[in-house]
């Protein structure tokens, strides 16, 4: 559907006790998301995309941030240890929005 995004950001851990640990998205690459893929349909704004973070490379979804005015991608558990990464690492990404577009 789209082109491949390449950015770099920094991981962090969200406060709690669910441990959730997201990337933030830069806004230039939201800008390029939204334009990729328009608003439609349910889904509270999420984008299905295909993501490869080091030797990692999944299927999730990108949630919108207010706060930012961009996206955040949650970076699970399993892709952490198998980059070594921890919050405050400079993460490497590359994001492709796949076919379906927003998540249902």
């Amino acid at each position: 559907m789209g082109t491949e995004l390449r950015f770099t950001a920094p991981l962090w851990a969200h406060p709690g006790h669910a441990a959730w640990h997201f990337v933030t998205l830069p806004t230039d690459v939201a800008e390029v998301l939204r334009d990729q893929v328009p608003p439609r349909g349910p889904g509270f704004g999420s984008v299905r995309v295909a993501v490869t973070i080091g030797t990692s490379t999944w299927d999730t979804s990108v949630f919108p941030d207010r706060a930012t005015g961009s996206f955040v991608l949650p970076v699970k558990k399993d892709v952490r240890r198998a980059n070594d990464l921890i919050p405050g690492d400079a993460v490497e990404a590359q994001l492709r929005p796949l076919q379906s577009g927003l998540a249902r």
